[in-house]
């Protein structure tokens, strides 16, 4: 492997020659800028939306990814790396090219969200090529989200099915899927994934304030999906404008009853946390109460009188309700379908299940996303591969002074 000076070189000269490429160049790009470090072989893979597959981007096809290779996200060297966010080297020797070289696999992420993962073969193993390849993955992490957002190709090599139109807004409108920075860590999930109704959620940081919030919207077609997206924007216009959670939600529900009359409504929780003390702001707007999970073993479920949901035009007074978080603590915001989803037997998965299933997949053994990807994989196992309402969760720690552990 080239020196680190050398290295640190070919990447700047890769970011400065990816402005005018769009994804489909990508791969040869950053073949062309690594062959001459010791990078040999490489190939980038995304995951789908689901997080369940790992697909090459080739830059051939419709789809981009045409011709490439695809592996599980469960069960395969990729897929433990994907979801370690880890750097992994192949043992298999026939996995690399001949004269000694070795195949590495690493994790693809901006911050903490995970994009896929990178592979390439070296012919050193030690600690600078480690690092040379763990910075090629950040590289890669930039350029892919600098071209993703006006590409149809990165959508299409995401989805593994036909998506509704109500999806396709949602998808749009949510920011990513996971954020780690200023003593907090959030991570959502969405199911399912390619026919959302009403569901949202949305977070935002505004100097030491975290916003976060979960909505709900009446019914399960294209309208429910229109409503959650003008309670969305609504939201965000009102407090842009720095109005306060009480404000901002009286704000949605005069523009969806501006909108729509009374005859579309949209339940939800606001929330302001401050990062720097710990102190949460939240009302509720007639949805479930938000879960507190403190040390691993303490639970409640946070408790705010209901103004009643947006849009109905009730007229009932909004409660802004406080909590002190400790280091450490994990705020759970849902909707309906994850708790309602029922087996074959009629048994709900229930909200003890679902708190269980976060206590014991993120103590440690996994991050906060890599818990939230396979806890919506055991809802969906739950009901038989589909659910018959949207399920959304939105899953907040905060760290309180211990910035460091916020990336896996």
């Amino acid at each position: 492997m080239a020196e680190h000076a050398a290295v640190a070189l070919r990447l700047m000269r890769l970011m400065q020659d990816s402005h005018t490429v769009t994804l489909e160049q990508l791969p040869e790009l950053i073949a062309r800028h690594t062959a001459d470090v010791g990078m040999h072989d490489t190939a980038v893979f995304v995951t789908d939306l689901r997080e369940t597959v790992l697909r090459q981007l080739t830059g051939n096809g419709p789809s981009a990814g045409g011709g490439g290779q695809e592996f599980t996200v469960q069960g395969t060297l990729p897929g433990q790396a994907y979801q370690r966010v880890d750097l992994l080297a192949q043992t298999d020797p026939a996995a690399g090219d001949q004269g000694g070289r070795r195949r590495w696999w690493v994790a693809v992420t901006d911050g903490v969200e995970r994009l896929g993962v990178l592979r390439a073969d070296t012919d050193t193993d030690d600690e600078p090529t480690r690092q040379a390849l763990r910075d090629l993955a950040s590289m890669t992490a930039l350029l892919l989200l600098s071209k993703r957002s006006f590409s149809d190709s990165f959508s299409r090599l995401m989805r593994t099915e036909p998506m509704n139109v109500a999806a396709e807004m949602q998808w749009h409108l949510t920011p990513p899927p996971a954020f780690a920075g200023a003593e907090a860590t959030v991570g959502a999930v969405m199911e399912p994934a390619y026919q959302i109704g009403g569901d949202a959620f949305d977070y935002a940081v505004a100097g030491g304030i975290l916003h976060l919030s979960v909505f709900d919207a009446m019914g399960h077609d294209t309208t429910a999906g229109i409503t959650a997206n003008v309670a969305v924007s609504a939201c965000r216009n009102a407090r842009r404008q720095g109005a306060s959670l009480t404000q901002t939600s009286r704000h949605v529900e005069a523009i969806l009853v501006e909108q729509f009359g009374t005859s579309r409504y949209v339940t939800g929780i606001l929330a302001d946390l401050d990062l720097e003390t710990g102190r949460l702001k939240w009302i509720n707007r007639g949805h479930h109460l938000p879960v507190l999970i403190r040390g691993n073993r303490w639970i409640t479920e946070l408790v705010c009188r209901p103004a009643g949901p947006m849009g109905a035009d009730l007229g009932l007074p909004v409660d802004e309700c406080t909590e002190q978080l400790e280091p450490g603590d994990r705020l759970l915001l849902y909707t309906d379908g994850v708790i309602e989803a029922r087996d074959a037997q009629g048994r709900q998965f229930g909200r003890d299940r679902f708190v269980d299933f976060v206590l014991r997949h993120h103590s440690g053994r996994h991050t906060l996303h890599e818990t939230l990807r396979r806890l919506m994989a055991a809802v969906l196992l739950h009901h038989d591969g589909t659910l018959d309402d949207d399920a959304t969760v939105l899953l907040t720690e905060w760290r309180g002074g211990h910035q460091h552990q916020l990336t896996p």
